[in-house]
């Protein structure tokens, strides 16, 4: 059947090279998955029809063959009765529905032999959709992950780790330039700070030499 053909070249299909083609692969993948659960629903369909053929021949076969066996019944009456040519007759009936019967029963060996291959073809099918809806997921963890893989080697490389590191170094020279320079200026202060101490030490001795002298004076000594 056609329907078997195609849903067979989905399965052999090479999902890996049809997902590095693809823009985006989890879309790819998904839509291959939709593809052939609408296959294999369609097999199914198709299966069924057989099916039903199948129970069609089976009745009609059925319905044959009680109506030979009712000619049979019919001819053995006739012949306890005494009544062989109308046996003959019944007979003659019988085995005209015999090769009907004949006929039905290779018509339904067949559809039944169909039936069971497309039933074995429908339950292998289902298996190859259960194995690519498991490989489906495993498809999609490792399309995001490389997405999250090359987001984060996109995101180094353009904000430059070096380049960071290097800004780094420029605002740390910077700072110890300032820290030196309040160092300096603290430096510098603080002997201002002791020649102008000195030279206070020194005007104070002088006051206090001035006012010593006066009350020596003053004393008359």
């Amino acid at each position: 059947m056609a329907i078997f053909s195609r849903i067979v070249d989905i399965m052999k299909a090479n999902i890996n090279d049809m997902i590095d083609k693809a823009e985006d692969p989890e879309k790819m993948v998904k839509q291959l998955i939709v593809e052939m659960e609408e296959q294999v629903d369609e097999a199914t369909r198709a299966l069924g029809q057989a099916m039903g053929s199948q129970k069609v021949a089976a009745k009609e076969l059925a319905d044959a063959e009680a109506v030979a066996a009712d000619w049979n019944d019919k001819a053995r009456v006739a012949l306890k009765a005494g009544r062989e040519d109308l046996a003959r007759k019944a007979l003659d009936a019988k085995v005209g529905i015999d090769a009907q019967v004949a006929q039905l029963q290779a018509s339904y060996d067949g559809i039944t032999a169909q039936v069971n291959k497309l039933k074995d073809q429908v339950q292998g099918l289902k298996m190859k959709l259960d194995e690519a809806r498991a490989r489906q997921n495993v498809l999609i963890a490792r399309s995001k992950m490389a997405d999250a893989a090359a987001d984060v080697a996109t995101s180094i490389s353009s904000t430059s780790v070096d380049s960071a590191f290097a800004k780094l170094d420029r605002l740390e020279r910077k700072v110890t330039e300032k820290e030196a320079t309040a160092e300096a200026f603290t430096e510098i202060n603080a002997g201002e700070a002791s020649l102008k101490d000195e030279f206070e030490d020194l005007q104070h001795k002088d006051a206090v030499d001035s006012e010593l002298k006066r009350l020596k004076d003053e004393l008359g000594m």
